[in-house]
């Protein structure tokens, strides 16, 4: 039998799948993250293949199985240079394998949810990008380029901006456009702040993107009342909804036609607080003219 798999790999976590030639999942495994800019190439193949072993262990397969193909979508797998570099380090690791394909990230969710006939991903994780795909192959991107510049309406850049309005109200250097104790409170107990210099570490030599990420998920949920952090998620989704904006002038009007309208793939769990992001989000795409109708979609398998 001739076996398949599968990875989408995320800044923050990593699944995979092992397919019989039939379709039939066979097995899976979870991992952590797999972004290259941020774990470097050789790391990210280690990780790839402790993925393949243990989907291997639950497919119940025997180590030295071969996979016919395995084709892996990764967060910050965008250029040449990293996909050719990424599959010459897991040939030399793994050299069961037959065949490799890998792309960036916003490539997986498309091909699962419109197949060849193309669509947009709006991915809000760890970091955000938006692609379109049309289905004649062309393509269009918005965002994508990293915390320090990009991943506007990412679970990291609501972090981020809760971060600096509660320094700058107790700076002085800005009034806040509402209460900060809320989230105040809530940020120094998931750091484990005492005092406001306790943050520093965090920023610089102990700074990892994704844990600081994960207090998106507290916000939202321990907060979800409360003025400021509606606040700042709506602006979150009013800045996803500009991303698809900047995409729309080149969609195929195919997509347009569909049953549904455009599908938008809503990908990464900061869509899982649609209701905090829902009215900036749809005042934004109200700015489209061309996207006067479409359909939000969420995987359930990716």
């Amino acid at each position: 039998m001739a076996y398949y798999g599968g990875i989408f790999g995320g800044a923050t976590n990593s699944e995979m799948v092992i397919l019989s030639s039939q379709g039939t999942v066979l097995g899976t495994s979870t991992g952590r993250g797999l972004n290259p800019h941020l774990e470097g190439v050789d790391e990210c193949a280690k990780r790839i293949c402790e993925l393949v072993s243990k989907a291997k262990e639950s497919a119940g397969l025997a180590a030295t199985s071969r996979l016919r193909s395995l084709g892996v979508t990764t967060s910050g797998g965008d250029t040449d240079e990293i996909r050719r570099d990424m599959e010459s380090r897991l040939r030399s690791l793994d050299p069961g394998i037959d065949c490799y394909k890998i792309c960036t990230d916003t490539y997986g969710p498309i091909a699962t949810a419109c197949g060849p006939d193309g669509g947009i991903v709006l991915i809000a994780g760890t970091g955000s990008n938006c692609q379109l795909i049309n289905p004649d192959g062309s393509e269009s991107r918005c965002g994508g380029w990293g915390h320090l510049i990009g991943d506007e309406g990412s679970a990291f850049w609501i972090t981020q901006k809760i971060i600096k309005i509660i320094y700058d109200a107790d700076d002085g250097l800005m009034e806040p456009p509402h209460d900060v104790s809320c989230l105040r409170a809530k940020l120094f107990g998931f750091l484990s702040l005492k005092t406001p210099f306790d943050i520093i570490p965090h920023l610089y030599e102990n700074f990892e993107k994704a844990r600081l990420a994960r207090f998106c998920k507290v916000a939202a949920q321990e907060c979800a009342d409360d003025p400021l952090c509606r606040h700042v998620f709506r602006s979150a989704g009013y800045v996803l909804g500009r991303h698809v904006c900047a995409v729309a002038p080149k969609v195929d009007p195919r997509l347009l036609e569909r049953s549904g309208g455009l599908q938008i793939i809503c990908d990464g769990s900061v869509w899982e607080s649609w209701s905090l992001l829902k009215d900036g989000f749809l005042d934004a795409i109200s700015s489209a003219r061309s996207l006067t109708h479409f359909s939000l979609v969420r995987l359930v398998k990716s």
